[in-house]
């Protein structure tokens, strides 16, 4: 994931993404830079490789429409089970909940809910 630093830079970064109907979802800790700066420049780029193939990829860029803290008091549990959802996605023995939360800082998560303005895609599976 591709997303643009105070330095105007673009800032790369290994990430999961889900997405439901035609929304792409970003789910970050609030601590960390890239949420400022997704923030501040609301535009996401996402790079997806055939990991058999790295010749056949996709690209999608996207654009935040809205943003939900997990501390909402109406949607904050969705940040929460999104977050759950991905996590049992990818780590297949990780049990049910995410298990790389940062209890020192009581880690709170910001889900970034996009709408899909351009997809590329190169190469055979």
């Amino acid at each position: 994931m591709a997303v643009m630093g105070k330095d105007g830079r673009p800032n790369l970064t290994p990430m999961w993404f889900d997405y439901e109907g035609d929304k792409v979802l970003v789910n970050v800790a609030e601590h960390r830079k890239k949420t400022e700066w997704i923030r501040d420049n609301p535009q996401i780029s996402i790079l997806i490789m055939n990991p058999e193939n790295m010749y056949h990829w996709m690209s999608i860029k996207v654009t935040v429409e809205r943003e939900i803290s997990e501390d909402d008091p109406n949607e904050g549990q969705r940040v929460t089970e999104q977050l759950n959802r991905i996590w049992r996605k990818y780590i297949t023995d990780g049990g049910d909940e995410y298990g790389l939360r940062d209890p020192s800082i009581n880690e709170r998560r910001v889900l970034f809910e996009c709408t899909v303005d351009k997809i590329a895609t190169f190469g055979q599976p």
